[in-house]
């Protein structure tokens, strides 16, 4: 940081990003495999999208040795079963999160009430901590 603090200058632009949702069923067309983005967009609420890519790749590394390894099929036939179960875990979380944590227009005080109610239930139960702790970590990957 500079001497006397950092310069600053005006705002140009501003602008909302949509948060979209995308799932691509089944991860596989043939002998092609999606993985990460190419088959599953999550909004950055819940941070899954890296963590949902790189356990696609792990899956997907596993069935293709077993198969160079063993000729077996059997971790190829099941990728995107096994993959898209942690895709729409990772959705619903995502979508939860971003329910809690922002305000959308057009929304009624119902709906605020309803969040800082959310919020609350999040921030004094155990049972509420533990379910976000072990859907913000993951799931285990078998």
């Amino acid at each position: 940081m500079m001497a006397g603090g950092p310069h600053t200058g005006p705002v140009l632009q501003k602008g909302i990003t949509g948060m979209r949702s995308f799932v691509v069923e089944p991860m596989r067309h043939g002998r092609l495999f999606l993985a990460g983005d190419a088959a599953h967009i999550v909004p950055p609420t819940g941070a899954k999208g890296l963590n949902l890519a790189a356990a696609d790749v792990w899956v997907l590394s596993r069935a293709i040795a077993e198969f160079y390894g063993s000729g077996s099929q059997k971790g190829l036939d099941h990728y995107s079963d096994k993959c898209l179960r942690r895709a729409w875990r990772a959705q619903r979380f995502s979508w939860w999160m971003t329910s809690m944590l922002h305000r959308f227009s057009g929304e009624r005080d119902f709906d605020y009430h309803r969040q800082l109610a959310e919020l609350e239930y999040v921030t004094t139960s155990r049972s509420a901590m533990q379910s976000l702790a072990e859907n913000y970590v993951g799931f285990p990957l078998e």
